[in-house]
This record gives C-alpha cells, structure tokens and sequence, in this order.
C-alpha cells in the first residue's frame, strides 16, 4: 500500500475488519488476517465498548482498534523516498500496567515510547515518532516489549498515519529553524486532544524540524481547529512544567546584539490560572507571566542579548505545572508560538 505524503497508512484506522474464521473471540489468529498489515505474538481486534472484567476499553476513533499482548507487533512496509524525513502519528491508550510502553521501528531507527504519564483524561494520547528513510521502502513496526503476567495485557493502537517532514531553512528575517512551528506531525483532523512529541532520549529525529525536546517529558503538538494558537495553524503546549522543554541551538556572531520574540498564550481548552514561560538565549533569560482564563488568548515577549559565543542555546519551558480545570486530571499548559531571532545592528536602533 503507497500511502500519501500526508495521511493514514492502509487500513491504518483498523476499520477493515479480519475475516470471522481469522479469529477466536477477540484474538487475531492470522498473520496477514487484518488487511494492510501484518502480525506477530497475541494480537486483539476491540470493537469500541469492549469490556475486560468490569473496564470499559476505549477506542480513540473509529469503531475499532487492535491491542498488542506481550512481544507482540503489528507491521507495514510503507513506500517512501530514500533521505527524507517523515513522522508517524499514532493514537494509544494504557489498558494494564503502569509502566507499559511502545518500541517504534523503521530500521535502523527505533525509539521507545513511555506510556506510564497518560496526558489527558479521555484514556488515550496521540503520539509522533520520526525517522530518516533509508530507502525507498521501509516497514514500520510498532511493539509492545511488555512481560506482564497477563500475556493479552497490552496497549490499544488506532489510527496511524504518516507524513512527510521538510526540514525549514534559515531566512534573513529568523535565526530559528521552524520558528513559527508550522512544519510537524501529521494532526488527525477529528482528534481534538493534540499530538504528543517525544523527549529526544526517545526519539534521534525529532517530529518538530528544527527543534529539540530537551525533557524528560513530551510537549504537544496543537492545530487551530480545535485549540486556540496565537499565529497561523500550529503552536506548541508546554504540559509537564520543567519537565516539558523545547530547544535550538542557533550560530550567532560573539558581541552582536539580538533579540529573541515569541508569543504565550493558552489554547483555550480550560487551562487556567497562573502561567510561567521561562526562555533562555545562552546566559540571559527572561520569565513572561500568563494569566490565563483558559478561554485563549496571548500576549506578546521580547528577549535582548549579545551573543558571548559562535552558537547559542535557546530554551524554553513552563516554571508550573497545570491541569484542566474541566476535569482536574488532564496535564496542559502555556501555548508558545511565533518564535522569531534576530540581530539588530545597533541597541540604539532596538524597537520593543
């Protein structure tokens, strides 16, 4: 199956269904039985409002969604072009273990996904990963390593999607690489909860071009037909505090003057009270207090420094954590967007 540069993968919505004789209650008993993949180990097909034991399992889209047991995967060879970059975009809920987790693949990258901090309440997350195409056809495996007692406990997977990434090039008018943080993952368009973006530890290409999750947790990806975002189509939330932290490192002239701008808002989705965007430009920074009403909203930043070295680390994250106040358990935070660097000739000439 040729997916789009853009789109779900064949049957990546798992809406095509194994044939009854391919199955033993919930179990997939074929290789090849879920059309447009393939299977390893104990795979489940769950039809939305499935219940294990006195739990409801939750389907993200769609009616239904497959569940890997332990060392179990699900694989799809995919048709790419050779050296470019692409994210997939993928929806999973934790089913089982605190600890459960996700090994993506497209050799030779690979990355683990943590799943024990579930970011909203609904049950599930949206998550991106990406890699380098090493030719121009790949396959891409998603596992579950798990050892639970249980074989069948296990992740639910639905919805995944790919999308072609076109690393942003420098501009006379921003240092920064994607600064207006347009260029990502591919964002379901009937999925209003965002898509997560892994700290860097988990993935070597990272789903936003030009930027670094440089945390020990994710930041979200958000659009604006379901949140509020200060410019265009895209912007960035900060949902874990310090533990949520996006970064670029930009070449700079030692002794030029610059200015870093941004913009901090919140995305409208009850995210309320207090907010604290901390951003740093090598040895300088600058906290910009938010008092959000959760309804959107932004307001405008302006860092001035000079550069005391040929490359300069440019950081920003949130100095609290949040939670909706709509359920009081789903993490959020402080939307940042229209991040823009550059130099002025002289700090007397400097408009703020």
């Amino acid at each position: 199956m040729i997916p789009p540069c853009s789109g779900l993968l064949g049957n990546g919505d798992f809406e095509h269904k194994p044939k009854p004789a391919d199955m033993k209650g919930t179990q997939v008993l074929g290789q090849h039985a879920i059309p447009g993949w393939e299977i390893s180990g104990f795979v489940e097909y769950i039809e939305s409002g499935h219940k294990q034991g006195d739990m409801l399992l939750v389907v993200p889209e769609g009616a239904y969604a497959v569940r890997l047991g332990n060392e179990a995967s699900i694989k799809q060879a995919i048709k790419v072009a050779k050296g470019m970059y692409y994210s997939i975009t993928f929806s999973a809920a934790r089913t089982c273990a605190q600890e459960e987790t996700l090994n993506v693949t497209v050799a030779p990258d690979s990355g683990v996904l943590p799943m024990q901090t579930m970011y909203s309440s609904n049950g599930w997350d949206s998550y991106a990963w990406a890699f380098k195409a090493p030719s121009d056809l790949v396959e891409l495996i998603i596992h579950n390593p798990g050892v639970e007692e249980d074989p069948a406990c296990g992740p639910l997977i639905d919805s995944v999607a790919i999308k072609a990434l076109y690393p942003p090039r420098l501009t006379n008018k921003n240092l920064l690489k994607n600064g207006d943080v347009e260029e990502g993952p591919y964002v379901f368009p009937n999925a209003p909860w965002g898509v997560l973006i892994p700290p860097n530890i988990e993935d070597d290409h990272c789903p936003l071009p030009g930027w670094i999750v440089e945390s020990l947790k994710a930041v979200k990806y958000i659009d604006a037909a379901h949140y509020t975002v200060p410019q265009g189509q895209r912007a960035v939330e900060l949902v874990a505090g310090r533990e949520s932290v996006i970064s670029q490192v930009v070449r700079t002239v030692p002794g030029k003057v610059y200015v870093l701008s941004f913009a901090v808002g919140d995305a409208n989705n009850t995210c309320a009270g207090s907010m604290v965007v901390e951003a740093f430009a090598g040895r300088d920074t600058l906290k910009v207090p938010y008092d959000s009403q959760g309804k959107g909203g932004f307001k405008r930043a302006v860092l001035k420094f000079t550069a005391t070295a040929t490359r300069t680390h440019v950081m920003f994250f949130s100095t609290f954590y949040h939670t909706r106040s709509d359920d009081m358990s789903s993490l959020c935070g402080p939307v940042i967007d229209d991040l823009r660097l550059v130099s002025v000739r002289s700090p007397r000439r400097l408009r703020l």
